[in-house]
């Protein structure tokens, strides 16, 4: 039971790069194959970590396999968007998700390696589910963009609109504050007592 959560992890990482293969086909079967794959692979993250609670199991593999695992599915998943229209999913969008989740990265190995821990903020819970969120909206619309079906039909209309872009807008900048809260909570981390 020790290593299941990390395996969960694992199979996480491996998953991004089969939905990626699959999403890009263009195969409504195979592309719909691969938003199934996604999902699967984001419940890994949520059965690891209700594992790891209820069991008390943490691992310094865990701690660092956990998070990574997160960062890939998700970069692959917003890596996919400006390819489905750079004018609704800008591509300094999502540098600016992208840079914020690496930052904030760094920033804990930061405060990891001054053996502290960063304060964390329920502003980040709500932030990792509104990007999931925007993420399947996103990826369902594209999936289905220029298919002669009713659903296909439906995706052209959202996507000849601007709600993508202000959904993608809002999900930029609630998650750009997220980062600037992590860092102002734990800025005590930058004083010289802890240097």
């Amino acid at each position: 039971m020790k290593n299941v959560p990390n395996i969960l992890s694992a199979i996480r990482i491996l998953l991004a790069p089969v939905f990626l293969y699959l999403y890009w086909q263009e195969s409504l079967l195979l592309g719909i194959l691969g938003l199934v794959i996604f999902t699967i692979a984001a419940l890994t993250d949520f059965l690891d970590g209700h594992l790891a609670r209820k069991h008390e199991i943490e691992t310094s593999l865990g701690t660092f396999l956990d998070p990574l695992a997160d960062k890939v599915l998700t970069f692959s998943a917003f890596f996919v968007l400006p390819f489905i229209s750079t004018d609704l999913f800008p591509w300094w969008a999502i540098g600016v998700i992208v840079f914020r989740d690496v930052f904030i990265t760094i920033f804990r190995i930061f405060a990891e390696s001054k053996n502290t821990t960063m304060e964390t903020r329920k502003s980040a819970k709500v932030k990792t589910a509104v990007q999931l969120t925007f993420l399947y909206i996103g990826l369902l619309v594209g999936v289905f963009k220029g298919h002669d079906n009713i659903i296909g039909s439906l995706a052209d209309s959202i996507l000849d609109t601007q709600i993508m872009y202000i959904l993608t807008m809002f999900v930029t900048a609630f998650t750009a504050y997220t980062g600037l809260e992590y860092v102002v909570v734990n800025r005590q981390l930058f004083s010289k007592n802890n240097a």
